[in-house]
């Protein structure tokens, strides 16, 4: 089951942005991103847009595989269109992410068709980065190299757990041994490697956690990201924990386990740039994913996906056939909207930005927020400035980012 749209504002047909879309919009990066909402097989924990062949039906539906790249061109070619009119200058894109879904459930032609639009669309910066997901049963040497030749730039694997019966209960398909073999194989092709881990499942010790950590770490990625498992509601795994099957995750176990990821990366060389995200190196970094905390623009493709563009907010219809539908109608496929005020823009920017490692600059906090910033630091949530001070950003401490969102709460003075 895939979540509910969020309650906003009736998005219009044209899908025509506000003016307020476009101030300051040259002082913004542009990114893309590019969801491929289809699985093999639907994983209990996951409430992402996201549909197996089952789900969907026959092809006449408008929601086969062999037909959605190109509806996602059509929608990528709206997005210049819709930008233009809006009055926004023409951006290359930074970065772009193609995600799931299992993005390489579909043919590296099909994704480089998608690529190939934004190109033609809104143009490549130089040096951009492009990332895809995907399984690790669901590419090859010769897929991974065909990718690279079309300008992918980086790929990251979801390995969650290289424990079989961690595994098992998160229902991922893939054989951890194969893992190893996929990272060298995108390493041969020239790309950036990154590895997506879970912690927190039920049945999952501590000696699990940190043997999937070990194995992540021995595969040499430039980029690990670490998310605690969180069970949501319509999910396959809520029914289980609701009917007394399994167990919730316990807070004291996720709170160790973050603790014992990030002295394991961080022994191995891998720094903290975000809560849940590690990078071998500065260049390894996700600029996708920063350009999202940072507040830069995106615009998001495919069925659920979503789209901020200047404080404007917006998701499409989920289903691919009625996306699909909408698109060969020559309408917008979002669904809904909302315009931020000035209220939930500066939530979102301390939200966001108190998870950077760069931090969140002090004078960016409301009044109450700044009269916080002494005792956070005094409760040892927050790094002192050099020599004592108060501090010019806010950066959390190692105990901070086990209680990040009880930080920002404290900064907006709640």
């Amino acid at each position: 089951m895939s979540p509910a749209l969020p309650v906003g504002d009736p998005a219009p047909e044209d899908g025509a942005l506000p003016p307020s879309a476009a101030v300051g919009a040259a002082e913004r990066a542009l990114a893309l991103y590019l969801h491929v909402p289809f699985c093999r097989v639907r994983c209990g924990y996951c409430d992402f847009t996201t549909y197996t062949a089952e789900e969907l039906g026959g092809a006449g539906s408008g929601s086969s595989r062999a037909g959605y790249a190109a509806t996602a061109v059509r929608e990528v070619e709206m997005s210049g269109r819709v930008l233009a009119t809006a009055g926004l200058p023409a951006r290359p894109v930074s970065t772009v992410f193609v995600g799931g879904g299992t993005p390489t459930l579909l043919p590296p032609g099909d994704l480089l068709r998608m690529l190939e639009a934004v190109r033609d669309v809104h143009g490549l910066a130089p040096g951009a980065e492009v990332t895809t997901e995907a399984n690790p049963d669901s590419v090859t040497p010769a897929s991974l190299a065909e990718l690279a030749a079309g300008g992918v730039t980086r790929v990251s694997f979801g390995m969650q757990s290289a424990v079989p019966h961690v595994l098992a209960t998160l229902d991922r398909t893939h054989d951890p041994a194969r893992v190893p073999d996929v990272v060298r194989w995108a390493r041969e092709a020239g790309l950036q490697v990154s590895v997506d881990l879970i912690y927190g499942a039920p049945g999952e010790s501590r000696d699990d956690w940190r043997r999937s950590v070990e194995a992540a770490l021995a595969c040499r990625p430039d980029h690990v990201s670490a998310y605690a498992l969180v069970v949501e509601a319509g999910t396959k795994m809520a029914g289980q924990v609701r009917r007394g099957e399994i167990a919730p995750p316990d807070p004291d176990d996720l709170a160790a386990k973050y603790e014992d990821a990030d002295a394991l990366l961080g022994a191995a060389g891998m720094a903290w740039y975000e809560v849940s995200n590690w990078a071998a190196r500065p260049d390894a970094r996700c600029r996708h994913n920063l350009s999202y905390w940072r507040a830069d623009d995106w615009w998001g493709v495919g069925p659920g996906a979503h789209s901020h563009v200047g404080g404007v907010r917006w998701w499409n219809v989920k289903h691919p056939g009625a996306y699909s539908a909408r698109l060969q109608r020559g309408a917008s496929p979002a669904h809904g909207r909302e315009v931020l005020d000035d209220d939930a823009r500066l939530v979102e920017r301390v939200l966001l930005g108190v998870r950077l490692a760069e931090g969140l600059p002090v004078t960016a906090l409301p009044p109450e927020g700044r009269a916080e910033v002494a005792d956070v630091v005094a409760d040892g949530l927050v790094e002192p400035g050099a020599g004592g001070t108060s501090p010019e950003r806010v950066v959390l401490t190692a105990r901070g980012r086990l209680l990040a969102d009880g930080v920002v709460r404290r900064l907006l003075g709640w």
